[in-house]
């Protein structure tokens, strides 16, 4: 009989034993005091700040390029040469032009020995006209003969400063031509799409690349009963698809007053501290902008919410339990009623557990 009720509690302790052992792992975390947070959460998208359509001005072939795609550029880099031959020949004819008229105005005007010869006469006119060897009339038509020379000769001035002033303004026009048909980069970027390679003819205006800067914009949209919580220069916190684990400091920089004309969601730009190869064009996520915040009993980790229910264990039993939310933010939840300090909440798998399943429980941090 001793024997019997030796061999039935070791069976009993053995089945103990595996009875919890088989119980499942419930990953908890404590109810804690703490700063609660009030945050406004929205969706956010990483753009590259802007982007351009590269073209020409100048019409002409292509002779030489440096686009490729995915090649970064910076600004003033040398991108592509339009062939300039016609373009120099021109400017050298006009060059060959402009030096001439210098050498024509340099040597001097006919009109000016002309006018010089007039008024030699014109004096000679007058000192006769006193001694009677002319007639009145005789001075006169020589005096308008000398205005007539003068109106000639300044008239000869106007022209030749005219076609100096023109010679000179078409060569600042050419040699600007000439400049366009060197292609820079505007901005420190990448190329991204090339429409035009070597020994293709392009237009005036027509597009040879796109460029996209290496700046980047992160776009959050808040929803219209938030937008006026909005401030600027409020912290937040942002995380990114595929990047859930990390949370990164962001402030917020600009507000857009105006709302997406299809969601009624107003667009804010956030400034992101975190590494620049995190921020991909395209790259989505969520933000949380702080907009107070308040000394609170209960915390706990967001993700143990579902609903307005948390599931809590209870010597060794998980219960459902109904609570009440206040500040939320990207992580933490406030919980005004429901809980108590120290109380443990299941925060993982949440959909393995039914309320009264007997668990063994394991702490992890928030």
């Amino acid at each position: 009989m001793k024997k019997f009720l030796i061999a039935a509690a070791a069976v009993v302790a053995v089945i103990v034993v595996l009875f919890m052992i088989l119980k499942p792992v419930a990953q908890v975390a404590a109810v804690t005091k703490g700063r609660a947070i009030n945050a406004v959460s929205g969706s956010i998208t990483v753009e590259a700040e802007y982007q351009m359509e590269l073209k020409s001005e100048i019409g002409g072939r292509l002779i030489r390029s440096e686009l490729d795609p995915g090649k970064k550029v910076t600004a003033g880099a040398i991108l592509a040469q339009i062939d300039p031959g016609d373009l120099q020949l021109e400017i050298e004819k006009i060059e060959n032009d402009y030096a001439a008229a210098k050498k024509r105005i340099a040597v001097g005007s006919s009109i000016k020995l002309e006018l010089d010869s007039a008024r030699e006469d014109l004096e000679n006119y007058e000192r006769l006209t006193k001694s009677g060897n002319y007639a009145p009339g005789d001075l006169e038509k020589q005096r308008r003969l000398v205005k007539q020379i003068e109106q000639r000769l300044a008239l000869e001035d106007v022209s030749r400063k005219q076609e100096i002033e023109t010679l000179e303004n078409t060569l600042k026009v050419k040699h600007r031509q000439l400049d366009k048909m060197t292609i820079t980069a505007p901005f420190e970027g990448v190329v991204s799409l090339v429409f035009a390679r070597p020994g293709d003819l392009i237009n005036p205006n027509q597009p040879i690349a796109t460029l996209i800067s290496t700046s980047r914009a992160v776009v959050a949209k808040i929803s219209q009963e938030n937008f006026a919580q909005i401030h600027l220069g409020q912290p937040a916190s942002a995380r990114f698809l595929g990047r859930e684990n990390d949370v990164y400091d962001a402030t917020v920089s600009k507000i857009l007053p105006t709302a997406d004309a299809e969601t009624q969601r107003y667009p804010i730009l956030l400034e992101v501290k975190c590494p620049p190869d995190v921020l991909v064009p395209g790259l989505t996520g969520e933000v949380n902008v702080i907009v107070g915040s308040r000394d609170a009993n209960a915390l706990i980790p967001r993700r143990a919410l579902f609903g307005n229910n948390v599931y809590v264990v209870e010597d060794g039993r998980v219960r459902l339990r109904k609570v009440e939310v206040g500040y939320v933010s990207l992580n933490i939840a406030e919980i005004t009623k429901g809980l108590s300090t120290g109380d443990l909440v299941v925060v993982e798998e949440l959909d393995q557990f039914r309320d009264g399943d007997r668990v063994r429980t394991e702490l992890v941090a928030k």
